[in-house]
């Protein structure tokens, strides 16, 4: 049996997704099923259940926010992931969490690999390196990078809805990574974890670009006929610092599976795919 928590996300969608696809059984829990931040309410929870399988899809992602409420950041981005790491030993299961490109503080200019040093830049950053120190063995801890699902509010539905009613947008082209398709995520995920090496892996879509590029590449997909600026993250006054260069180099991963990764722009074309079946688009 396979546990998802935070499945009411856009990665955990997708994981009930490929589940229900491969008839694999699963349960899948958020905060209402279940409390990640009581380890006593994890241990409880799991038992009797014979659960083999751990995936950890729970995080707080409100960056800006989190500079406000840094104890609950932590809590869910450091400290449960730690705890559910530490259940998954003791049950003998398997486990996967996540982290972030925002780890790194973009000094390089060039895509990061698993042995790059982390420097955090923000209150988020720094849980999310923390809890990546805090699992323990017989883990994946996958880094990835601006996630969009059709299961939540994400940069591509933002720009949507911005375009509407709308002739000028500005956006900004000073923050550069890999826009990674949550299907995607989830999908080779599963690939990885078939392999059974554990460890750090970086996983994100090919390819690089800006948020302007990839607003660009959106708006130009639905059709849209406005101006479209470039702006600069200091014209924001955003609370949370920002690196400006981010990509994860996913080639590590690549390797262990055998398989190269879909492009951003792939990613970005079937999920405006997804929104026009439901009627979204």
């Amino acid at each position: 049996m396979i546990l998802i928590t935070g499945a009411d996300g856009q990665l955990g969608h997708d994981y009930i997704r490929i589940f229900k696809e491969r008839g694999v059984e699963f349960i899948a829990t958020d905060y209402k099923e279940l409390d990640i931040t009581n380890i006593d309410a994890i241990r409880e929870f799991l038992k009797g259940k014979g659960i083999e399988l751990i995936i950890n899809c729970a995080a707080y992602n409100n960056v800006d926010k989190a500079e406000e409420e840094p104890e609950l950041c932590y809590a869910l981005n450091a400290y449960s992931p730690r705890d559910l790491a530490l259940v998954a030993k003791e049950i003998g299961a398997e486990y996967i969490t996540y982290s972030t490109d925002f780890v790194f503080d973009g000094t390089k200019n060039s895509p990061y690999t698993e042995e790059d040093e982390v420097s955090p830049l923000s209150v988020y950053s720094r849980a999310k390196a923390l809890g990546e120190k805090l699992t323990l063995d017989r883990s994946f801890v996958i880094r990835t990078s601006w996630v969009f699902g059709i299961a939540n509010n994400n940069f591509n539905r933002q720009v949507i809805n911005w375009s509407k009613g709308r002739d000028l947008l500005s956006i900004v082209d000073d923050q550069t990574s890999s826009p990674t398709y949550s299907y995607d995520l989830a999908l080779y995920s599963l690939k990885l974890l078939a392999t059974k090496r554990y460890g750090l892996y970086h996983l994100s879509n090919s390819g690089e670009a800006s948020k302007y590029s990839q607003a660009q590449y959106v708006l130009d997909s639905i059709g849209w006929t406005g101006t479209l600026n470039r702006g600069k993250s200091s014209d924001f006054k955003l609370p949370a610092k920002r690196a400006e260069y981010s990509k994860l180099d996913s080639s590590k991963l690549e390797a262990v599976i055998g398989e190269k990764l879909p492009t951003w722009q792939s990613g970005i074309d079937r999920f405006l795919d997804e929104m026009k079946m439901r009627g979204e688009l």
